[in-house]
């Protein structure tokens, strides 16, 4: 049995995007090309209308076929699975240690963390919502079952109040998550996540950290240094450590930053 750990950009979006783009078209040939039962200043204003709809429809349908290839764990490229087992080096247990994945989706990074600290455990909470339906406790269980990594656990867990004592855990870590978690304060998350880090236990993080998002992160590291952090460091990951610039921008990735070190 093979893993499923699912593409970052479901199927569905991809069909329906095309769909869309294919009806447009139809339509633009049919009532604004050969102008079917139309004709003037209504002819041209709907093949306007039409014509900047399948435009769109078929940019979108584009960017989602290009991206689904992308994070593809079956494709070429495996992005997703190279920024998942990245960000998983980053992730050190002691033996007999615990790590905290938050918003673990399909399981992809708890795994990836276990499997590199093979006699310590990992935790990964989601809360599994309907925006990512196809995403679940069972597949996490499965995925790990597939894998043969047997030092896993899941559980629902909701990233704005962790369901856990300060300082619980040896590690701490999440991927591609906080920026999807609206009307919350960005910095306020990581210092949820960073509450129930031990000291001296390690973090990594990795999200879209633009200053739209996050605010000022710069300010955030000095923060945590004053704090009494031992390391914190920002890690521009579009630089070629997981993507270059260019593929960041295409795929809607810009300021994906790791943000890592040691409390």
């Amino acid at each position: 049995m093979k893993p499923n750990y699912k593409n970052w950009v479901p199927m569905g979006m991809v069909i329906g995007l095309t769909a869309a783009a294919v009806l447009v078209g139809a339509l633009l040939i049919v009532f604004g090309i050969v102008g079917l039962g139309m004709s003037g200043t209504a002819h041209t204003a709907l093949t306007c209308v039409l014509a900047v709809a399948f435009a769109a429809c078929a940019a979108f349908a584009g960017w989602a076929v290009m991206a689904y290839c992308a994070f593809s764990y079956e494709g070429k490229r495996q992005l997703s699975k190279q920024i998942v087992e990245g960000t998983a080096n980053y992730v050190k247990l002691p033996e007999g240690g615990k790590g905290l994945d938050v918003g673990c989706g399909s399981g992809a990074l708890t795994i990836a963390c276990a499997k590199r600290n093979p006699r310590a455990q990992m935790v990964g909470i989601d809360h599994w919502g309907a925006e990512y339906a196809s995403f679940s406790k069972q597949l996490c269980e499965q995925n790990a079952a597939a894998e043969d990594v047997k030092n896993v656990s899941f559980m629902k867990g909701d990233a704005v109040k962790l369901d856990f004592p300060d300082g619980s855990f040896d590690a701490v870590t999440s991927n591609y998550v906080y920026h999807n978690i609206t009307g919350v304060d960005k910095q306020a998350l990581l210092r949820e996540t960073l509450r129930v880090l031990k000291k001296g236990g390690s973090f990594a993080i990795h999200d879209l950290m633009s200053p739209a998002r996050y605010g000022d992160m710069r300010a955030f590291v000095d923060e945590l240094r004053r704090q009494g952090y031992a390391r914190v460091e920002l890690i521009d990951t579009t630089d070629g450590k997981f993507m270059t610039r260019g593929e960041a921008r295409r795929l809607m990735l810009g300021g994906s930053t790791l943000l890592v070190g040691q409390k």
